[in-house]
């Protein structure tokens, strides 16, 4: 008999799909722990810096901005958001962290590290500095495509 195996094996998409679903496992585990879903967290980490507008969240996550409005409507029902008039243009809202965001921002400030260590452990410091190179220059693409999909259901998680 024919030993058989994944056609995706020799892939390095398939492996980067492999690693994310261990990613996303392991994350979720720990999301979970704390009363959040996958991709909350992105958004309390994201404000513990500082208000921003809701343009300037979706950038810097890389979703279009109605998948980051639907994730802060959640987050600010569960009172860990709030909407504030900007200074100067009242038409101009930015979303802050509460102070119970504030506390969840602290409780999750290590959640990266401590994943990337599990996960990583078997590779030596230069393979992970390379690593993390590569992914970005796939990451982030010269041809101007954001990577930003249509669905992201790291931010649509029920609330």
């Amino acid at each position: 008999m024919r030993s058989r195996h994944h056609p995706g094996l020799e892939s390095v998409g398939w492996a980067l799909v492999q690693a994310a679903r261990l990613h996303r496992a392991r994350v979720s585990e720990r999301l979970g722990a704390v009363g959040l879903f996958a991709g909350q967290e992105s958004v309390i980490l994201a404000l513990a810096d500082g208000p921003m507008t809701m343009g300037e969240l979706a950038d810097l996550l890389r979703v279009r901005p109605p998948t980051a409005s639907k994730t802060v409507s959640r987050l600010s029902s569960a009172g860990l958001l709030e909407r504030r008039a900007g200074s100067g243009d009242g038409r101009l809202v930015r979303v802050g962290l509460t102070s119970a965001g504030e506390a969840k921002a602290r409780a999750l400030a290590g959640l990266w590290d401590e994943i990337d260590e599990e996960m990583l452990a078997g590779l030596s410091r230069d393979e992970r500095a390379r690593l993390l190179s590569l992914l970005r220059r796939v990451a982030d693409r010269p041809d101007g495509a954001s990577g930003a999909e249509p669905y992201d259901p790291a931010f649509s998680a029920p609330a």
